[in-house]
């Protein structure tokens, strides 16, 4: 270990992760790169694009704002991970097309999965505005939309309007 550089310990889709790695390392690169979970992507680099978006603590971040070593102790979840909302949300997404060139689908899947756990009933608007952080240059959205809305209707308590 470097000045450069600092071992740090962490969880990954339940898999304890021990590695050292550059300081100035950013998180979906250390994800991507060095762990080979490929599924969240680097688009614009400033956290606009939501392209990168990852699971940390329970809590959705933009992973290329976030510095690996940042990271150290934390418990993280990639699309890669699952359970039963995440498995529903893709089984809609693929069923209502809501997905084109797939570039956006890992940030909105976990992002469409934060909302869904904190609100299992949300408006379409509300999905909408949930979602708005996440930008996608194939769909139109509407698609996303009723992915996320169909799967609510489904849920226990996930009427929506």
């Amino acid at each position: 270990m470097t000045a450069r550089t600092r071992r740090i310990a962490l969880t990954v889709n339940g898999e304890a992760v021990s590695r050292e790695v550059p300081v100035r390392q950013n998180l979906v690169d250390f994800l991507r790169h060095d762990l080979g979970f490929t599924g969240s992507h680097v688009g614009c680099e400033q956290g606009a694009c939501g392209a990168c978006t990852i699971v940390l603590d329970n809590e959705t971040v933009r992973g290329c704002l976030v510095l690996a070593v940042q990271a150290d102790g934390c418990e993280i979840r990639t699309i890669e991970g699952s359970d039963d909302l995440l498995s529903d949300l893709r089984r809609s997404f693929h069923a209502l097309n809501a997905l084109q060139c797939g570039f956006c689908t890992p940030g909105m899947l976990l992002s469409a999965q934060e909302l869904l756990q904190a609100n299992p009933a949300p408006s379409r608007q509300d999905i909408r505005d949930y979602l708005s952080g996440n930008f996608c240059r194939c769909t139109g959205y509407q698609a996303i939309v009723d992915a996320v809305a169909e799967v609510a209707a489904r849920r226990p308590g996930g009427i929506t309007s």
